[in-house]
């Protein structure tokens, strides 16, 4: 469906993140009104639309994944089987419930508690950004195959995480600057490295907004039986602490995510 650029424009002031879903949702009113194109004032009718049943359509919590399952080549963990988990604990959470209990007013989106998960570390879906963030990582480790220096361990890392010796034998590991994303595991053809520790990063306090934040990384990589128990802990410590509808990530501080460091380390 065409656009004039004025109603381009008015897309364009959109957060980036939900572009895609606003103008699935402007051409889908625009074309159930017989029209064949978008103007700006239908970009404002969809917009008057969207606030006025906008509580009506809060969930009460948000569980985004990546396109991974359709077969994106940098894929680390296949997350279906977890995703499903977590939708179940958050509706069994009855979160909407929870925040009419506790909102004056109309609910709007930014109340709902945000998930994110990626399968890999290029996060595609901003794990970064919302109140919980699972990464999927596989730790790379050695093998008593002595490595071939053949050097494509090193190609393949974008990180520069792999230490060579200088006859180029990959010889360790830089764990700061390793994002555990596999790379390295796949490309090399000895079997010199295989994986390490296989499951997920967790990563929670990230928002958007006035005061934004990106989320801290707790210490360690998990099992998803582990990730599913975090969250139920998340969710204890915000309906213990939103007495009005703040967001996860707006009630923690530093020391809240200190002590959630202290007792999820592995």
């Amino acid at each position: 469906m065409k656009w004039t650029d004025e109603a381009e424009a008015a897309l364009k002031k959109v957060p980036f993140f939900v572009r895609k879903k606003v103008r699935t949702r402007v051409e889908k009113e625009a074309a159930e009104n017989g029209k064949t194109g978008v103007t700006l004032s239908d970009v404002k009718a969809t917009q008057a639309h969207y606030l006025k049943k906008m509580s009506r359509e809060v969930n009460g919590y948000q569980v985004d994944a990546c396109f991974g399952s359709s077969g994106c080549p940098h894929r680390t963990m296949a997350s279906e089987e977890l995703v499903e988990k977590i939708e179940r604990i958050m509706a069994d959470a009855d979160l909407l419930g929870f925040l009419r209990s506790r909102v004056q007013g109309d609910l709007k989106f930014h109340h709902e508690f945000r998930i994110s998960i990626a399968d890999c570390p290029n996060a595609c879906s901003q794990p970064q950004i919302k109140d919980v963030g699972i990464l999927g990582a596989a730790t790379p480790a050695f093998t008593e195959i002595p490595c071939s220096s053949c050097g494509a361990c090193a190609s393949a890392c974008k990180e520069d995480a792999m230490v060579l010796s200088e006859s180029g034998e990959a010889t360790a590991i830089d764990d700061k600057r390793c994002v555990h994303c596999g790379s390295c595991i796949a490309v090399c053809p000895t079997d010199t490295l295989k994986t390490g520790k296989k499951g997920y990063r967790v990563l929670i306090g990230g928002k958007l907004g006035r005061h934004p934040r990106l989320a801290r990384e707790l210490p360690g990589i998990h099992d998803p039986e582990t990730v599913v128990r975090m969250i139920g802990d998340f969710l204890a410590f915000y309906k213990a602490h939103s007495t009005r509808g703040q967001r996860f990530a707006q009630l923690l501080t530093d020391a809240d995510i200190d002590e959630f460091s202290k007792k999820w380390s592995v």
